[in-house]
């Protein structure tokens, strides 16, 4: 399966669900990168981070390699969409200030990707990847979580996913590793977005494809009983990785 075929049919839903970073992030990307000239985000899908950079950086340049992604994507007056892989790229040399990677460097061919950002990258300019992985649930709601669902959708994970889940503790970043804050990432959610959100997992949509959403509906009405006992919305933290590094060839 085509790596952009995972994100072309519910890149509505995925605008919709997922989560919002937290600005310090881009405040922080800005603040360690050589200028605020120019910020290349990379897999922007529906451009969610492209518009946080665009607050702090003159021009922003994304890519995704889905048309749908793009075709959602919200437009600002200094951000330009392209379709376009992040591998193989026509930008010029030394043209970014910062590359940044959110929610999807797992999906890169790496030994192709890292010598194109380290071209495109200006002298001591930031590469970032960042990304949350799991919700963190009351313990009633987590069991359920894992066992209905997690559990389920296990086998139709790709291989990359590994990588994120694993924090990127097995992705070999050629960089100078910058000493970087740590971020929280909380949502606050009803139980119809917490839903929505586990639909745009790549796994989900793969085993709806094949088994329906009855195990989606079944989980549903046992973590309504707990999700109910409180307020209809839950702050509910998502663990999240972010690593930040500095060209120095």
């Amino acid at each position: 399966m085509k790596i952009h075929s995972l994100f072309n049919d519910k890149s509505d839903l995925y605008e919709k669900a997922r989560p919002v970073y937290p600005d310090e992030i881009y405040r922080y990307l800005v603040s360690i990168s050589p200028s605020n000239l120019k910020a290349w985000d990379c897999a922007c899908g529906n451009g969610q981070v492209s518009e946080g950079l665009s607050h702090y950086f003159e021009g922003v340049i994304a890519t995704d390699v889905s048309e749908q992604q793009i075709a959602n994507a919200k437009p600002f007056d200094n951000v330009i969409y392209r379709v376009m892989p992040s591998e193989s790229t026509d930008f010029p040399d030394d043209s970014f200030d910062l590359v940044c990677v959110a929610q999807a460097v797992h999906w890169f061919d790496f030994p192709v990707f890292w010598p194109e950002v380290k071209r495109v990258l200006k002298p001591d300019g930031v590469f970032a990847a960042w990304g949350y992985t799991w919700p963190v649930l009351p313990d009633e709601i987590e069991r359920i979580f894992h066992e209905q669902i997690l559990n389920v959708i296990a086998p139709y994970w790709a291989t990359q996913n590994s990588l994120l889940t694993g924090h990127y503790k097995d992705v070999e970043f050629p960089f100078e590793g910058l000493s970087s804050p740590k971020f929280e990432m909380k949502v606050e959610w009803d139980l119809d977005q917490f839903f929505d959100f586990i639909k745009t997992f790549s796994a989900t949509r793969r085993c709806i494809e094949e088994h329906g959403e009855a195990f989606l509906d079944a989980a549903y009405e046992q973590i309504e009983t707990f999700w109910s006992a409180g307020e209809k919305a839950r702050v509910i933290p998502l663990e999240f990785v972010f690593y930040a590094g500095r060209n120095t060839e």
